[in-house]
């Protein structure tokens, strides 16, 4: 009977000290684990530190603006929210390629987008193109366009809307044939394009007009839109505005009729029209011309008529005394 008392003894002792010591290495697995996550929490804060004494960090400018007269939080939350706002812009600027300098093709990741539009107009071909040089109209029947103002003959500014935006830009025509081509450049802060709008008469009424553009996005709303080909659409959009605004319109344009070759006005609009005053003239007075020689053509053989009726009753009369 003690035997088995102190067998018993000894295995509760047993249980119990394996009890302990299963007990101890728990609490010193959970004391392992709390000294790593506040090691983890002294190397944020300690990273927080360097990025305020590198870079000012959100604390800085969260002070700032309390001092300013907001409360603690909203300088907290509006800082925060700041700095997430400038890491998701700046990747952003990283993906398409806008973190880096320069402009339009000068840009190495900027991808072109080529636009080529047909449309036939009937109209005559001296009235599409001259609707077509009256820039100023544009912002009146399109809805890309927001305004046009002309400078010299060959240059104007562009307002025109890209997405929620309204950019800027300044074009420059290059070459300019009235009633054939104009060929042209623009040059602005998020963009540059080059581009030509040909005009093909197919019938005396009917005009067909071939508008090629080339356009090299650099802008965030600019390359984002370039990928859905948002400005394809919005091209594609006016030109046809335009077509209906010319078929409807009894308006009768006053366009320019100068002549630009590589940039410079090689004939003014006064002169292209004074030329063509001069060769409607010229026109006229050979069509009077012509009316008049064959009028004196005509008169002659009636004359000739007549002399032979003449000397064909003096004949008879001759003939008739003779008898």
């Amino acid at each position: 009977m003690a035997g088995t008392a102190r067998d018993t003894g000894s295995q509760q002792g047993s249980g119990l000290d394996q009890l302990r010591g299963a007990f101890t290495s728990f609490l010193g697995a959970q004391v392992g684990n709390l000294a790593d996550k506040a090691g983890d929490k002294l190397g944020d804060i300690t990273s927080g530190l360097t990025d305020v004494a590198e870079n000012g960090g959100v604390l800085p400018k969260a002070g700032l603006r309390m001092l300013q007269g907001d409360s603690p939080v909203k300088a907290l939350i509006g800082e925060k929210a700041r700095s997430v706002k400038d890491s998701v812009v700046g990747k952003a600027k990283e993906t398409f390629g806008g973190g880096g300098g320069g402009k339009g093709r000068g840009s190495g990741t900027s991808k072109v987008m080529n636009i080529i539009e047909v449309l036939d107009v009937g109209v005559p071909i001296r009235n599409v193109y001259d609707h077509w040089t009256q820039y100023e109209k544009f912002s009146s029947f399109t809805k890309g366009v927001r305004s046009v103002s002309k400078g010299k003959d060959a240059d104007s500014d562009w307002k025109v809307k890209v997405g929620p935006s309204t950019r800027g830009w300044k074009a420059t025509v290059q070459e300019q044939i009235p009633d054939e081509r104009i060929a042209r450049t623009s040059e602005g802060a998020k963009g540059t394009t080059r581009g030509c709008v040909s005009f093909h008469e197919l019938t005396p009424t009917l005009t067909r007009v071939v508008l090629l553009v080339e356009y090299y996005p650099s802008g965030f709303f600019e390359k984002t839109g370039n990928l859905w080909r948002a400005q394809g659409r919005r091209l594609r959009l006016d030109f046809k505005h335009f077509q209906r605004y010319v078929t409807l319109t009894d308006e009768e344009p006053d366009g320019w009729r100068g002549e630009i070759r590589d940039g410079e006005v090689v004939r003014t609009h006064e002169e292209a029209i004074e030329e063509e005053q001069q060769a409607a003239d010229e026109d006229q007075d050979t069509e009077e011309n012509t009316d008049e020689e064959d009028t004196e053509d005509e008169y002659p053989e009636d004359e000739d008529e007549e002399e032979d009726g003449e000397g064909r009753e003096e004949e008879e009369e001759g003939e008739e005394e003779y008898r």
